[in-house]
């Protein structure tokens, strides 16, 4: 019964999480096109940014331990036919670095040094989705 509570709050931290990683490379996006000048609307931009990264971040963290949990003392992933479970870790270290891209890319906003075109930070956003598409594959169909 344990295992279908951890199951069933892993999937709403992921979700949650997931949602914070959809939005904010979108904040970045309107970062980037603000117009030369516009202090305040780059402070409210900013602003957002850096509650949503915070609250993404406090999300991460309860998603991350509860997939440790399933895995490790559940057992969910283990035994024969669990190739599947190893390349779900590989997608799960992705998104972990792409939120921690998603940090570095604040900090840069933040202090004035951004380097990047909008339409880079477009593609960019589109990463969480085929990460999270990869993710969910793996662990319904379990492929290998």
């Amino acid at each position: 019964m344990l295992m279908l509570w951890a199951k069933a709050f892993h999937i709403v931290f992921v979700a949650s999480w997931f949602a914070g990683l959809f939005y904010l490379p979108r904040i970045f996006v309107n970062l980037a096109e603000v117009p030369p000048g516009s202090v305040a609307e780059y402070g409210r931009l900013l602003g957002m940014a850096r509650r949503l990264l915070r609250f993404s971040t406090l999300l991460a963290v309860p998603a991350l331990a509860l997939g440790l949990y399933l895995w490790l003392v559940a057992g969910i992933g283990r035994g024969p036919g669990s190739g599947w479970l190893h390349a779900k870790l590989l997608g799960v270290l992705l998104v972990v670095g792409y939120h921690h891209a998603c940090g570095r890319l604040y900090a840069r906003f933040a202090a004035g040094r951004n380097t990047r075109s909008s339409r880079w930070l477009r593609f960019f956003n589109e990463v969480p989705v085929l990460l999270l598409a990869a993710i969910v594959v793996l662990v319904v169909v379990k492929p290998f």
